[in-house]
């Protein structure tokens, strides 16, 4: 399929920590990619040298390394980075864009868990990225307690934020609830407790209808 940098959008998959956006994101990627469409996969913190660097002090370490406020400047740091660097030439170019995570994990982490307020969120959004949002987000909705368990299992030294415990992560699914509540044209809300699949075909199904494709599960 010919690129068309008119037609290129941002589709971003947020969700509680191990709520699946890793392997939603690669099955999205996969399905884009079997439909013919020039497309990357990137994510956040991070998805730009830059933002790596960066995705480290936000991600490892202990949970009482930073602040909100403090996580809130490095990762709008990282966040810049990311959009001009990688997202942006893109889009310019013609491909589609899969981020994992993005703006709304800043509203619904540091914004409602971590108490400045979305408002905050909103403002150094405006600052650093003016008016630049995805086209489509994803929201995996999912219980708390059985995504902490998926995450402990995952393992790895990026669990800060899982660190701080089952409460936290509750308030963040309720942030992202209510961020899909405050605009569901463009959040969507997706059951994430069913099989990996049945989640998959769910994406697919509001990535089809919003952007009139045609996408299917890859065998």
């Amino acid at each position: 399929m010919k690129s068309d940098p008119n037609n290129a959008k941002l589709i971003v998959l947020e969700g509680v920590d191990g709520a699946g956006k890793g392997v939603q994101s690669r099955m999205l990627l996969s399905a884009m990619k079997a439909a013919g469409l020039d497309v990357i996969l990137t994510r956040e913190p991070g998805g730009s040298p830059g933002a790596e660097e960066i995705r480290r002090l936000i991600v490892e370490g202990e949970t009482n390394r930073w602040d909100d406020m403090t996580e809130l400047l490095l990762i709008y740091a990282a966040r810049r980075s990311h959009v001009m660097d990688t997202i942006k030439p893109a889009l310019k170019n013609g491909t589609w864009v899969i981020s994992d995570r993005f703006a709304d994990s800043s509203r619904a982490f540091q914004g409602v868990a971590g108490n400045l307020g979305i408002d905050v969120v909103d403002r150094m959004h405006k600052e650093t990225l003016g008016d630049f949002n995805p086209d489509l987000t994803l929201i995996l909705d999912l219980d708390p307690e059985v995504s902490l368990s998926r995450a402990d299992a995952r393992g790895g030294v990026e669990d800060r934020f899982e660190q701080k415990g089952i409460d936290y992560q509750a308030r963040v699914r309720q942030g992202f609830r209510q961020l899909a509540e405050m605009t569901p044209q463009s959040r969507k809300l997706i059951d994430a407790s069913g099989t990996v699949d049945e989640v998959s075909q769910k994406i697919l199904d509001c990535v089809n209808a919003h952007f009139n494709l045609t996408l299917r599960l890859s065998a």
